[in-house]
């Protein structure tokens, strides 16, 4: 059998994790055969992933009656339900985290309640519950990278919890971040604790950018650079990535046993059908990254993709369209700042929706006792 697209991409010693999860995949089967045949090498779930699975399906009924019937709240219902999910997941990615260098695939993560976006120490708190309650070291907290996020992404990496970072859309952000990890580290070492085996990725959004840039790239005569400036900014990133993780302060820790924090591709289907289906994944092919897909932009891929390392040689490139939509007037700050903040929203609605579906079958649950 030829070998799938999808898995030719790790050639290029890029991994690509699955922004999907839920327990039909996992009891069909088909996740592990993502895992064999198209080299899948993590999970990543958000709160609107969770709410689709949860509230389109009957698979987690009993349990919910069940959590019900011991008096929990919606909430603790829902993350009964999604630990259960993400430690099932953990167990089945187990042999790729501790294949090749171990540690560097293989983890499944798990988001804090996405009210607590700017609550750093309800962060904190919610993270180290989440992170003792699944219990594999295979896990990754995601905390998102807003200003109030940074202080709790430090704490949690200097008491050993993996952080997935995420709803990232700005290049000055996405730097704090890089400190904050390394801070947490420098944390950790100085009380004499071990910094060998604890892992973190970097969540850049991608298409989302886009769709907000697109329309002002239009007004201002730049139409040539439509669907570009998003891919600029990830190259950008994987540019300070490179610096910020060969620097002398890094090495310092480095031969201590810790390990970078990857840069993540994050909202990598197309929104504009106009662009290839897998633009944001062929563009963005480079070592020593993630990128996680949704399920029909896996699929995709392994239809037509054509993998080869296009990473770090269209950073120059990146930095002349960034240049161009600056001098355009474009505040690509002002755009992460509104993408983050809206990206907050998007999480909640679901996270809110999800609940009050719980909370429904909780009631009918209850009555039938």
């Amino acid at each position: 059998m030829a070998t799938s697209n999808v898995k030719k991409i790790h050639d290029f010693d890029q991994s690509i994790w699955l922004d999907f999860i839920d327990r039909k995949i996992m009891d069909s089967g088909d996740l592990q055969k993502l895992i064999d045949e198209d080299g899948v090498r993590g999970v990543t779930s958000n709160p609107a992933i969770f709410e689709k699975a949860i509230s389109s399906s009957s698979d987690y009924d009993a349990d919910i009656k069940e959590l019900a019937q011991q008096g929990k709240s919606n909430e603790d219902i829902f993350y009964g339900l999604a630990i259960s999910d993400i430690q099932r997941a953990a167990d089945m990615f187990k042999p790729v985290y501790e294949e090749e260098v171990r540690g560097a695939d293989g983890y499944i993560s798990l988001e804090v309640s996405p009210h607590l976006a700017r609550d750093t120490e309800g962060t904190v708190k919610q993270a180290r519950e989440l992170w003792k309650a699944v219990g594999r070291e295979n896990v990754m907290i995601k905390i998102p990278g807003t200003v109030e996020g940074l202080a709790a992404i430090r704490t949690c990496i200097s008491e050993g919890i993996n952080v997935n970072v995420t709803l990232l859309f700005g290049l000055e952000r996405y730097e704090a971040v890089t400190d904050a990890y390394i801070s947490g580290l420098e944390d950790r070492a100085a009380k004499g604790e071990s910094v060998d085996g604890i892992a973190s990725v970097a969540s850049f959004f991608l298409s989302r950018i886009d769709v907000l840039v697109d329309p002002q790239l239009d007004e201002k005569g730049l139409g040539e650079l439509k669907g570009e400036v998003a891919i600029a900014l990830a190259r950008k990133a994987y540019e300070i990535y490179q610096r910020v993780f060969s620097s002398d302060r890094f090495k310092k820790l480095e031969e201590k046993g810790a390990t970078p924090q990857r840069v993540l591709w994050a909202s990598t289907s197309s929104k504009n059908p106009a662009f290839s289906d897998v633009k944001y994944v062929e563009a963005l092919i480079g070592p020593k990254t993630v990128n996680t897909v949704p399920m029909e932009t896996l699929e995709a891929y392994r239809d037509h993709g054509q993998p080869a390392d296009r990473l770090a040689a269209g950073i120059p490139e990146a930095t002349d369209v960034l240049k161009k939509a600056e001098a355009a007037g474009i505040d690509l700050e002002g755009v992460s700042q509104q993408l983050e903040d809206e990206g907050i929203e998007k999480f909640n609605k679901p996270y809110d929706k999800l609940l009050a579906a719980i909370d429904e079958q909780k009631q009918k649950a209850l009555q039938t006792v």
